[in-house]
């Protein structure tokens, strides 16, 4: 009989781990999908900028009409004219102020619901493909690891 022990690091890994059925993932597929999930992400972001540019672009230029238009009431207010003139003056400004200001915000609602659309849209169809992307590595891992009766 020998007093000899054996070592603890000598045993064989393949007879330990046989029988253990590990799911070999394609990692490259997985990068391939994230970065595709980043550039849609990248897309996104870059289309709520823009818009963002052109909502406050196109403020900028209301502003701009507001202030002209403004210049232009006061010039004529310093005109001599009767009072009954100057109240016509008066309701016929505010009235096309009230409805100019209406439209414009209408169109500026319109714009900032165009590219938050635009965004969806974008997020919307990358998270459908990367949810097919998941079921078609689930199913691919689920073919390979599969052993025949």
């Amino acid at each position: 009989m020998s007093d000899a022990r054996p070592n603890f690091f000598d045993f064989d890994v393949t007879k330990i781990f046989g029988d253990f059925r590990f799911r070999p993932f394609d990692v490259e597929a997985i990068w391939a999908a994230q970065r595709r999930n980043i550039e849609a992400l990248s897309l996104a972001n870059q289309l709520a900028v823009e818009g963002v540019n052109a909502v406050a672009k196109r403020q900028i230029e209301m502003t701009q009409q507001s202030f002209d238009e403004l210049t232009s009431l006061v010039t004529e207010m310093v005109q001599p004219a009767s009072a009954e003139d100057r109240i016509a003056k008066h309701t016929e400004y505010a009235k096309r102020a009230i409805d100019k200001g209406l439209n414009l915000g209408r169109e500026i609602a319109m714009m900032a619901t165009k590219t938050g659309g635009d965004v969806v849209e974008v997020l919307h169809k990358r998270t459908a493909e990367g949810l097919d992307e998941m079921r078609g590595f689930a199913c691919k891992n689920a073919a390979t690891t599969a052993t025949p009766v």
